[in-house]
């Protein structure tokens, strides 16, 4: 086992079959130094560094009925909500006297924010924080769409894959759906010269070891700025409201080999994390992920945006996750950076 984790660490790839071999078979000892190394690759390109994001979840009308997701549009037991733009820009301010030079938007696939709106909101941002960078996260959209965004002034974008196998993800996602499509989304918007996040969840219903490979080996061949994997956690309004939760264990460890495969990536501790296990983002953080996303989202609405249950933060003010998680980070030996945190490859286009 440790010189399979030596052969990833020297050469940033391995086999679906040794990925495989290293997921079905790995021991607590091996764990440990398959963390160590993901720990000093990361340290190589990001040394220390935390990158901080200002999140705001600015809809949770979403047209999709994800059969894992607690906004899917066959949820009637939430309360829907749509931030104006007004709403948006005091958070943008918020987070801005707080230190963020990042924001991150995220929200369902909500028809009323148009492309115009959505170009609309990019402009204002980028017009009165220059110095700042945008992250958008609003799913599948044409080439056109992404176009309109990019054009406008957005630097990234964040479309989770969720699992690389198309049987698999027919089994998570109505039909309609289908990751043939959603890889066309994340090919579209590389070329367009978006920093782009991927990513998947770590224990969803019929997950399996080739599945978790063939994840690990869609992101080495993506290429992405961005990696966001976490553990699966059930919501109750959904139709997987019984399934076992994702483990600690196995998150940490797709964080480590996430790592070793795409060195240079920014690859953020997840809330889904903290929340299964109360030091689940330092952990992450020591298995190699450097990005970490407090949420500046108006607190009456935080938990209104439950894409699973448990979520951890939907009570504190902005300013308290803000100082809360700094302290965290630099308690577990790491240093808060405020600036946009660019991945060390990108420059626009």
């Amino acid at each position: 086992m440790k010189e399979l984790i030596d052969k990833l660490y020297r050469n940033n790839n391995l086999s679906k079959e040794e990925l495989i071999y290293i997921i079905e078979n790995i021991d607590e000892e091996s764990k440990e130094y398959l963390i160590e190394k993901a720990n000093e690759t990361r340290h190589k390109y990001y040394s220390n560094k935390v990158f901080l994001r200002g999140l705001i979840e600015f809809t949770n009308y979403c047209k999709n009925d994800c059969y894992y997701c607690g906004i899917r549009k066959s949820n009637s037991n939430i309360e829907r909500y749509r931030l104006s733009l007004q709403e948006i820009m005091d958070c943008c301010e918020l987070g801005y006297n707080l230190g963020y030079r990042t924001y991150v938007l995220q929200g369902g696939e909500d028809g009323y924010f148009t492309d115009d709106r959505i170009v609309q909101m990019i402009k204002a941002i980028k017009n009165k924080y220059t110095d700042c960078a945008i992250t958008l996260s609003v799913g599948e959209k044409s080439y056109e769409s992404y176009k309109k965004y990019y054009e406008a002034g957005a630097d990234r974008y964040l479309l989770r894959h969720e699992t690389a196998d198309e049987e698999h993800y027919s089994k998570l996602h109505p039909k309609e759906l289908s990751f043939s499509n959603r890889k066309k989304c994340l090919y579209d918007l590389k070329e367009i010269g978006f920093q782009i996040g991927a990513g998947f969840m770590v224990g969803s219903p019929y997950q399996t070891s080739e599945n978790l490979a063939n994840d690990l080996l869609f992101l080495k061949e993506l290429n992405p700025h961005m990696v966001g994997n976490g553990p699966f956690i059930p919501q109750k309004d959904t139709q997987f409201n019984k399934k076992k939760q994702g483990t600690l264990e196995s998150s940490i460890i797709m964080t480590a080999l996430t790592r070793l495969l795409l060195p240079k990536a920014l690859i953020p501790v997840t809330t889904a994390l903290g929340t299964i296990h109360p030091l689940g983002r330092e952990m992450g953080l020591k298995a190699g992920a450097n990005v970490v996303m407090p949420n500046l989202s108006p607190r009456d609405v935080r938990e209104k945006y439950l894409l699973y249950d448990n979520k951890i933060c939907t009570g504190d003010e902005a300013a308290e996750c803000r100082f809360c998680i700094q302290n965290r980070i630099e308690n577990a030996g790491f240093k808060i950076d405020l600036s946009r945190g660019d991945n060390i490859e990108w420059r626009r286009l």
